[in-house]
């Protein structure tokens, strides 16, 4: 399994953000659902090693979060849902800053397939502060596949963008997903129809539906995928 998740909790003071979920994710695109102040963005962060958690495990490409957390930066790719970039910077340069910091072997060959990728191409010498919201979404996505990982986690990769925008950022997750394993964090239901496999919903820190599209629509009549987030998440 790419991720393999025991467990995994994270306390704040009294308030419980991940109250012992476990799960699995492999090849594909994972959608991870809730409503804000879930659990969402701790559960990522963890996964990420930005955080550490308060108790249980979790791998990453074989990898511990807690003991090996190195080794898991090394080996994902993270679009936080700030998206930080440096708008100081041109596009082309700013991901030749990030081949630097992952030291690539040919970094002018793999930006240029980055740029390719991304469909960056057009954008490539301007300033990232000149962008639109959705060509930043796709430095980000640039900055965040660059070393080629494994494992990309998107925390609401799509939000803010417009409709001609949504579709190509749809498109090249799709495509990233059939090589990768990806958690995709949104709020949009039409975006997981389109692009995920597998769905997680949680809600107040706890794992409340772990099935395939098809299997949650089936347990659930048939329902549209918003009624079942609505229906979970206000219990």
């Amino acid at each position: 399994m790419s991720i393999q998740v025991a467990n995994l909790s994270k306390v704040y003071g009294r308030q419980t953000a991940v109250n012992a979920i476990s799960f699995e994710a492999k090849t594909g695109v994972l959608g991870f659902l809730g409503p804000n102040g879930a659990g969402k963005s701790t559960t990522m962060k963890m996964l990420t090693g930005y955080v550490p958690p308060t108790s249980g495990t979790a791998t990453v490409n074989g990898f511990d979060i807690s003991r090996q957390s190195l080794e898991v930066k090394r080996s994902i790719g993270y679009l936080p849902e700030s998206n930080p970039l440096y708008t100081d910077m041109y596009v082309k340069e700013a991901l030749s800053f990030i081949a630097g910091i992952h030291q690539l072997h040919e970094p002018q060959k793999r930006i240029a397939e980055v740029i390719e990728q991304t469909g960056l191409g057009p954008e490539q010498h301007k300033k990232i502060g000149q962008l639109s919201k959705g060509y930043r979404q796709r430095v980000g996505l640039a900055q965040a596949i660059m070393h080629d990982p494994q494992v990309l986690i998107l925390d609401e990769p799509t939000s803010g963008l417009d409709p001609n925008q949504l579709v190509g950022i749809r498109q090249l997750i799709n495509d990233l997903g059939k090589t990768k394993t990806i958690i995709l964090s949104t709020h949009i239901m039409q975006e997981v129809e389109a692009v995920c496999g597998r769905v997680i919903i949680i809600n107040k820190g706890n794992i409340v539906a772990n099935d395939t599209l098809a299997g949650l629509h089936s347990a659930h009549h048939n329902a549209s995928l918003e009624s079942i987030f609505i229906k979970l998440t206000n219990a």
